[in-house]
């Protein structure tokens, strides 16, 4: 049997030479989209990895008959027919695990970023921070510390829970919500600490959250879940964050709310339309942005890259 895998959005090396090691053949090449079935079918590959950006729909679950493992780099499957492709027989996996803390610090820059104007400031001082130092320096002395704020965390998988670990270090007080958990203990390892500590954390009904917290971050796998409802219910000056699924804030009422002063700033990571985000939020001057990098740290991609490539060697090895 063959054993060749793409590796379509690339696979980090130490992933790629375990892969080698365990007898398969890795090519790394790109793909595009609309040749990916004739590509797999004329290399008899049998695994196909991806990130977001490769989709495994249902066309191609039906024209690669030899396809035997789907696996996706990184958390969300959306971007693949997941209960097709196991319809058809075919592996599907990810790796949930490897790139939770990674997302949690973005979470976290874009939070100092949004609560000490950085992200105006970096703007605005190239181009006027020499004639104008005093008046920028006026503008951003308005800002506000995190800690002794209540941070509400709408999803507490563990993306969600390694967020509420830097936020308690943070001295945030924690609200979560998820539909599916009562429930979590998360424990903090400080370095010099003699043990871990351990703080519980019970999940609380989103109508609480919402009216109660200073700052929310998005952590769900999608759906349509802050829209004018929902913001409605919260604070005055709230600052929202989305490091999870485009779309997950409805970006049409975000732009509305934001302008009426309802939420003082928002801090995006995704977007409905990627890889063409409106422009409307890309020019907004209270909005934080990054171009969906949630997981893009080296460590993070390590640990994707050894956790997949063991996840296929489990399942194509035998």
């Amino acid at each position: 049997m063959s054993k060749k895998i793409l590796a379509n959005d690339g696979i980090d090396a130490q992933g790629k030479a375990l892969l080698e090691k365990a007898g398969f053949t890795v090519i790394t090449e790109k793909v595009a989209q609309e040749d990916l079935a004739k590509a797999i079918n004329e290399q008899k590959y049998i695994g196909l990895t991806v990130r977001s950006a490769t989709k495994v729909r249902k066309d191609v679950v039906d024209a690669c008959p030899g396809l035997k493992l789907i696996g996706r780099g990184g958390v969300g499957m959306d971007n693949i027919d997941v209960d097709y492709a196991r319809s058809k027989g075919i592996e599907v996996v990810n790796t949930p695990a490897a790139s939770s803390h990674s997302v949690a610090e973005l979470v976290f820059a874009h939070l100092f970023n949004s609560v000490r104007f950085l992200y105006d400031s970096n703007r605005q001082m190239p181009v006027s921070g020499e004639s104008q130092f005093e008046t920028l320096k006026k503008k951003y002395a308005k800002g506000i510390e995190l800690k002794g704020k209540t941070i509400g965390i709408i999803g507490f998988g563990r993306i969600g829970q390694a967020v509420g670990k830097i936020a308690l270090g943070c001295g945030m007080k924690v609200l979560a919500y998820d539909p599916y958990l009562q429930e979590a203990l998360l424990i903090l390892n400080i370095e010099g600490a003699e043990q871990p500590v351990s703080v519980r954390v019970t999940t609380v009904p989103l109508e609480k959250l919402l009216a109660e917290s200073d700052f929310i971050s998005m952590h769900v796998p999608g759906g349509k879940v802050i829209t004018k409802k929902e913001i409605a219910q919260m604070k005055n000056g709230v600052i929202l964050v989305n490091a999870s699924r485009g779309g997950v804030i409805d970006e049409s009422d975000l732009i509305e709310e934001l302008n009426s002063g309802k939420i003082a700033h928002a801090c995006l990571d995704v977007f409905e339309n990627e890889p063409t985000p409106n422009k409307a939020l890309l020019n907004h001057p209270k909005i934080s942005l990054t171009p969906h990098i949630g997981a893009a740290t080296e460590e993070a991609q390590e640990r994707i890259g050894i956790e997949l490539a063991e996840l296929i060697i489990a399942k194509l090895s035998s």
